[in-house]
Parts: structure tokens; sequence; C-alpha cells
């Protein structure tokens, strides 16, 4: 009792605020409020056939995927900038894990983590990993492997070239920016796996397409892709 009022007067004072909306969460309510939990623009895509799957269409004839997943949709303005603005440019690693959480255990439900032997988030080069301090790719990964009950590796695929930042590039520059910049330092970690790769957004697909055409050559024998969003 003493400790549910002293609970109570903490969160007077300093309120729980959801990560979507930064509006106070309410007893019972975790991370996300009831609120954005059922408004938040889910993609559904791991519910689809791949042939129906307008995200798996994106990598026709660039690279062969199983799976191609995304929790949401991105919507400028909206909570789900919002979140990753958080988790990018505000410090809040959790929202990444947070998320990755919520996605892995419906991707379990759904019955796909027996289709998944190692999850690898896109790496930061180590200058760029240094200034952030963290990876939001890898946070976004260490969620999925706990909700997926599928482990997750941050060195399995390492960036070696610090590229530009791809913000204001089209699919072509993408591309060139990126096809050349990753590697696989020990490729008999990954022969014979089916790997999800991971990362925050996709917009033109050109760095996971990068990083799963890297994996395959190395040995891998099947690259899924998954996202927090895709644009």
């Amino acid at each position: 009792m003493l400790r549910s009022l002293a609970a109570d007067f903490i969160g007077l004072i300093f309120p729980r605020l959801c990560l979507a909306c930064r509006e106070p969460l309410v007893t019972g309510e975790n991370h996300l409020c009831t609120s954005c939990r059922a408004e938040l623009p889910y993609t559904d895509f791991h519910l689809l056939p791949p042939e129906q799957n307008p995200l798996g269409r994106r990598f026709w004839g660039k690279l062969p995927i199983r799976h191609a997943l995304s929790y949401l949709r991105f919507v400028r303005h909206g909570r789900v900038q919002h979140l990753l603005h958080e988790l990018k440019y505000q410090g809040q690693r959790d929202v990444g894990t947070i998320l990755g959480q919520l996605y892995g255990a419906d991707l379990h439900a759904a019955g796909l983590a027996a289709d998944f032997d190692l999850i690898v988030p896109v790496p930061l080069h180590p200058r760029k990993l240094a200034k952030r301090g963290y990876n939001q790719a890898a946070a976004f990964a260490t969620g999925l492997a706990a909700g997926l009950k599928v482990p997750a590796s941050t060195t399995a695929l390492r960036r070696i070239t610090n590229t530009a930042t791809q913000t204001k590039k089209n699919r072509a520059q993408r591309w060139e920016n990126v096809a050349t910049v990753f590697e696989v330092d020990n490729p008999a970690f990954i022969t014979g796996l089916r790997i999800l790769v991971v990362d925050d957004v996709l917009t033109t697909g050109a760095t996971l397409e990068a990083c799963g055409a890297v994996l395959l050559a190395a040995g891998a024998a099947e690259i899924s892709i998954a996202t927090i969003a895709c644009a």
C-alpha cells in the first residue's frame, strides 16, 4: 500500500510519458498510451502473402529476400516521425528496443520466428557510433531478438566507410553511396544462416539491399529485412 502511494506521488511529480504523443501514461499503460497503441499506422505486411506485399516488390530484381517487413508506415509530422526523431536524435535508445519487442512479439505470434536464425542490424561506422553513443538499428534488433526469441549479432556485419547522409539522395545516389561500404569479417559465422537484416527506416531500400548482398555473398542461406517504419 505504501509502495503504491509512493509510486503515485512520484508519478504526479515526474509523470511517465507516452513515447509517441508525450501525454502522461495512466496506470496499466507502459511506454505507449492506449490511444497511440490503437492509432499507430501499422503495416501488417507480415500477414500478407509475399506476392501481395508492396514492400517486397521494391526488392524484385535487386535482392532475393524471403520476408519484407516493416512495423509502421512513416507519416510526416505524425506519431511515427516523432518516435523516430526521439530514437535517432534525442538519445532515446529505448524507443527502438520497445518497438522491437512489440513487433517481435507480433511476428512470433504469426509464426515467423522459425524462419530466422540470426538478426543483424545495419551497422554504423565507428566514428558515427562514437558520436551518437549507440546504433538505433541495433536497439531495434535487441528488441526484436527478445520478442522473436531469435539471437542478434552486432558484429556479423561492419561498415568500413563513413558515408554521407542518405536523406536528400535519390535511389541511384543512395545505392552508389552504400554499395561498397559493408563487409563480413567472419563468413563462417553466418554461412548457411537465414538472416533478418534490420534498420530503422526503409525509403528506397538501398542500404538494406547492400547489406543483404554482402551477407549472401559471404555465405548466408537467405535474407529477410525488417524496419521500424517504411516511407
